[in-house]
């Protein structure tokens, strides 16, 4: 079965403002990578479909749902919050990046596709039940999760998330849950200050000092991350992809190279492929320095596509 690539326009046109790291382009360098890279061919390609509200309120109140919808400009831009803001076309590219969310576990699950990536923004990690933050509006891998929860009547997920930030928001939605399993690496102390005090027994959460790489970082998916894994057996496997790890990456300060990307989608995969019928949903979270970004998306697309 192929690997599913998910993305839609429409995500290039929210702009939260001229010099902001999470911008457009993050979307384009990765379609150039993939042209360049060779791989672009072995991808089966899917537009993304709007989220609906019963989607979204697996993970989101209505109170929220509408509270977003009211702020969403007709001109100019608002900010939600001091990090994230929302133009014209933002309520339209979030619902698709929640929408890709369902798609992909439709596909994977249905098998239709051995695996999907979601190519989309914003990114969704730090949104929690009742805030947006961090970019972030809707938590992209909480919709995906809840929808092969409850959609689908899988009994665990497990959800990786490699992004140089701690996904408290996920964590938020899911700790003390025990169909999901969330299993982290994150910069520590760093924004958003969180996933250190008293994790939930659910949450396989590894902080990294600043200056941290390879060795750290494959300490962490060896000895914290495989096991519980592995104890948990994942009916299906969910990334939380985000790039900004990378020594490129000059958000963050940990030092993360290409390969390693790729080395973590193989350990990773190598359990969903025991536990989970090979079954991977990856979402983009995030990745600011735009040739890092597409090289290591590819990279991780590879290990998904076969192409080792």
């Amino acid at each position: 079965m192929p690997t599913a690539f998910i993305t839609h326009a429409d995500c290039l046109r929210h702009d939260m403002g001229a010099g902001h790291p999470e911008q457009p382009a993050r979307l384009s360098a990765i379609e150039d990578q993939l042209i360049a890279s060779g791989i672009d061919g072995y991808l089966r390609r899917y537009e993304a479909p709007l989220a609906t509200d019963e989607q979204l309120a697996r993970v989101h109140p209505a109170e929220y749902l509408r509270a977003i919808r009211e702020a969403a400009p007709e001109s100019g831009t608002v900010h939600l919050d001091p990090d994230t803001a929302m133009n014209p076309h933002s309520l339209t590219a979030a619902l698709r990046a929640a929408g890709a969310a369902v798609l992909a576990v439709d596909l994977v699950v249905g098998n239709q596709a051995q695996n999907a990536f979601c190519s989309v923004r914003p990114p969704g990690h730090h949104a929690c039940r009742a805030r947006p933050m961090g970019f972030c509006i809707f938590n992209n891998i909480a919709v995906a999760a809840c929808h092969a929860l409850e959609a689908h009547g899988l009994e665990r997920v497990a959800i990786i998330d490699f992004d140089v930030h701690h996904g408290n928001g996920t964590e938020d939605i899911f700790a003390g849950n025990p169909a999901v399993l969330m299993a982290s690496i994150f910069q520590h102390p760093f924004y958003p200050y969180s996933g250190t005090e008293m994790p939930a027994s659910n949450m396989i959460n590894v902080p990294l000092a600043a200056g941290a790489g390879s060795k750290q970082f494959q300490e962490a998916v060896t000895c914290h991350w495989l096991p519980a894994l592995d104890e948990f057996r994942p009916q299906l496997v969910l990334f939380s992809a985000g790039f900004d790890a990378h020594a490129e990456d000059d958000m963050a300060m940990l030092q993360f190279k290409d390969a390693d990307y790729r080395w973590v989608t193989e350990q990773v995969k190598a359990v969903a492929d025991r536990h989970a019928n090979g079954g991977i949903v990856s979402m983009l979270e995030g990745g600011y320095a735009l040739s890092a970004l597409g090289r290591s998306v590819v990279q991780h697309l590879r290990v998904l596509a076969g192409l080792n």
